[in-house]
């Protein structure tokens, strides 16, 4: 890295928008895709344990399988794009993740199911930091925010759609038809993206980082594994080996890293004052939204009683939302940088969870309509303006290995999302019951209760994002970011 202190925060500029629509296209075809495929088989767990004659702790592994995958890839996207380009690490991923789609279609046994799983996932992990990276390098200095908004239309709409697709699908097709239909979308995001996606400059990686392509994967997928498997029980032999190999490796994998001048993950960038508030941010943000969109659907089906269909149905108006508010937040992050945008959308979030927390089994599919219409416009407003201050605090020649690190935490944060509402959940309906509630009634309050907490985790996110600073301006109208200089660069 030069030693000046302030850093270009764009290399691959174009002048409009307009340029870039085209390759956008292809970025955001690839990533809903994936991202649909992420959320779309919890629906379908069911009806396989029922197709393969096997368990439910079997056919899990389609899932756990899938997203430990994801977590052992993503650190390697960022150094993969970088040496080979980021056009080919892209397009090489959708087609593994698309043949991977194409396996797991006629796949005649649950063990052959997890296997091409897993091979979905080492292709679909890769798609959304080089995807992201990719945006961020082609987007005009002065409409960062409104294009990265556009792409982050599919991070909050596919997680809405998924279950509402897979469960017509399985409902009224098979369970099949989730897989096969990623095989035409494949097919037009690798032939859009072969024709427009432009071959961007790489940035030199002068040697291989074997430690850290050993241990990251090791290290992320393992800590992944052991928090969700938290979930059931933090005591028990899976958690625990799980949380010990990942943290471990993540120790030696710093120490590693640390030590090189090119590391895999560039961990010095935490020496930036501006990208450790926003990543701190980000992680508490991303426990709130992602643990909303675990609870809610699931209070559907278990509290309310809706089948999978409906469940996915009633979230809807969450993105909608979503979808409309992605590209305004964008657009007021350009003009007023992440601080207010962040704030009001998590004032949004709080404001959902709030209202949720107080919902019971007897009300109505109506009493949902508000609540998870603002949940989607506080997610929409948050989420990306909040990516993209984090990668202009960041120097600009390691923006791929930025979104790569950005995108293993938040498998993590994801999973430990997951695993401690779950654990909370648990608790909180043992305790209404041993009070002598109605089971209904126990399980009503016991998602009112959980739903509480995370009204409170996004208050703390929301009061921390209070210290977000706006990167300073050049003269020419660019956003510069000011980071300190790292050694070895």
């Amino acid at each position: 890295m030069s030693s000046e202190a302030t850093t270009d925060v764009h290399t691959d500029q174009v002048s409009s928008v307009k340029e870039i629509i085209a390759p956008l296209l292809a970025i955001i075809v690839g990533m809903f895709m994936v991202i649909l495929d992420g959320t779309a088989m919890n629906v379908a767990l069911p009806g396989l344990v029922t197709d393969f004659k096997s368990k439910l702790s079997v056919v899990q592994w389609t899932i756990t399988g899938y997203a430990l995958a994801q977590a052992a890839v993503i650190p390697l996207a960022g150094w993969l794009s970088d040496r080979f380009g980021a056009k080919r690490v892209f397009l090489f991923s959708v087609i593994m993740f698309t043949i991977g789609s194409g396996l797991c279609a006629f796949a005649s046994g649950v063990e052959q199911l997890i296997i091409f799983r897993i091979i979905q996932g080492l292709g679909g992990g890769m798609v959304a930091p080089i995807a992201m990276a990719f945006t961020y390098r082609l987007s005009p200095p002065d409409k960062v925010g409104a294009v990265m908004g556009m792409i982050g239309i599919p991070m909050l709409l596919a997680p809405a759609l998924g279950p509402l697709l897979a469960g017509w699908f399985v409902d009224y097709a098979s369970w099949h038809w989730i897989f096969i239909i990623n095989l035409p979308i494949g097919v037009i995001a690798v032939l859009v993206g072969i024709r427009t996606l432009p071959n961007l400059a790489r940035q030199s990686v002068p040697s291989l980082d074997f430690l850290g392509m050993l241990l990251a994967p090791i290290a992320f997928a393992s800590i992944a594994y052991g928090v969700s498997e938290g979930g059931t029980s933090w005591t028990s032999t899976k958690t625990i080996t799980g949380l010990i190999v990942g943290g471990v490796a993540l120790i030696l994998f710093v120490i590693v890293e640390l030590r090189r001048k090119q590391p895999l993950l560039e961990l010095r960038v935490f020496r930036s004052a501006d990208f450790t508030r926003g990543i701190i941010v980000q992680w508490i943000t991303q426990i709130a939204l992602f643990g909303t969109m675990f609870l809610v659907p699931l209070f559907l089906q278990q509290g309310k009683g809706f089948s999978a269909f409906d469940s996915g149905l009633a979230v809807l108006p969450q993105a909608i939302a979503a979808a409309v508010f992605m590209p305004i937040g964008g657009r007021l992050f350009d003009r007023f940088g992440a601080r207010p945008v962040v704030i009001a959308g998590l004032i949004s979030v709080t404001s959902a969870a709030f209202l949720l927390s107080g919902i019971s089994a007897e009300d109505g599919a109506r009493a949902l309509i508000l609540p998870l219409a603002l949940l989607g416009a506080g997610m929409g407003l948050s989420m990306m303006p909040l990516n993209t201050h984090i990668i202009q605090a960041a120097p600009a020649n390691i923006v791929s290995r930025v979104t790569s690190l950005t995108n293993a935490a938040q498998q993590v944060m994801m999973s430990f999302a997951v695993a401690g509402l779950s654990t909370i959940l648990s608790e909180r309906l043992k305790e209404h019951m041993k009070e002598g509630h109605q089971p209904l009634e126990a399980l009503s309050t016991s998602f009112g209760d959980t739903f509480f907490v995370l009204m409170s985790i996004a208050i703390i996110g929301m009061i921390l994002s209070l210290l977000l600073k706006r990167p300073k301006k050049a003269k020419d109208g660019a956003e510069k970011t000011e980071v300190p200089v790292m050694a070895g660069h």
